[in-house]
């Protein structure tokens, strides 16, 4: 094993900084402090304006956020990166949760690595782990999830090998992030290769905001559910975990009151 390297190297750098699932309290310390420092901070469009207010006065806040009708594509945005990744400027390229859970920060950093630029890695808390625990659904249980598979919907129906069946296994979790406006094609994908029409499915938009907002349901009826994007869906018996806990505590309720 060898050290890692605890300060940058002199020339051009990049932070590639995870700004976790919204809450700007979920935010890491040490992804505020390089905030806090950066001359220029290329944010993804999911990122808060409390985490971006962190910036001082001076920095550059640029929106580099994929959406429709007015995106970047990843190619002019890792043009962008290489071209603000001036000697002495401090850069963050800030992404919503992790930047290596379905984020590109992989991408990323391949560029900056072909162009001689230094970068560090800034771990955040995914919305693929805290969307679900904002709304009290543990993505592993002991009794009923011994594993948890993130997938993303954007792929996942396209050029992804999705083994769907696999999927299909008893006591496994599966997380889709970006998969709202493909809930119906991933749903049918689902019950062909084998899942249970009755199997729990759940839906957690704007994670851990003011805004954050919950569907609960069966997988069937996920294709058809009244949810809105931004938003993380859990399938599995898991996602009935929130109704368990309920009734738990109006059976308790009961006996005290009788």
């Amino acid at each position: 094993m060898r050290p890692a390297p605890v300060t940058p190297p002199p020339g051009p750098h990049v932070a590639i900084v995870g700004a976790g699932p919204g809450d700007p309290e979920l935010l890491t310390l040490k992804a505020a402090r390089l905030i806090g420092e950066a001359d220029v901070v290329l944010y993804d469009r999911l990122v808060s304006p409390q985490i971006l207010a962190l910036a001082p006065a001076h920095a550059d806040l640029i929106d580099v956020g994929k959406r429709p009708g007015g995106s970047h594509t990843q190619d002019v945005l890792n043009e962008l990166l290489v071209t603000v990744a001036a000697p002495g400027r401090r850069v963050v390229r800030l992404k919503g949760g992790d930047p290596f859970v379905f984020g590109r920060g992989g991408e990323e950093i391949e560029v900056l690595a072909r162009h001689g630029i230094s970068f560090e890695i800034v771990p955040g808390i995914s919305s693929a782990l805290a969307a679900p625990a904002a709304a009290g659904i543990p993505v592993t249980h002991r009794r009923v999830s011994r594993a948890v598979t993130v997938v993303t919907g954007h792929e996942a129906l396209d050029s992804s090998p999705v083994d769907w069946s696999a999927l299909a296994r008893a006591g496994t979790t599966l997380v889709v992030l970006m998969g709202i406006e493909r809930r119906g094609a991933i749903v049918r994908r689902l019950l062909d290769a084998g899942f249970d029409p009755a199997t729990p499915a759940a839906v957690v938009a704007d994670a851990t905001t003011t805004d954050q907002a919950e569907w609960f349901g069966t997988l069937p009826e996920l294709a058809e559910a009244d949810v809105r994007s931004p938003g993380v869906i859990v399938i599995g018996a898991v996602a009935a975990f929130p109704a368990h806990v309920a009734d738990l505590a109006a059976s308790r309720h009961a006996v005290v009151d009788a």
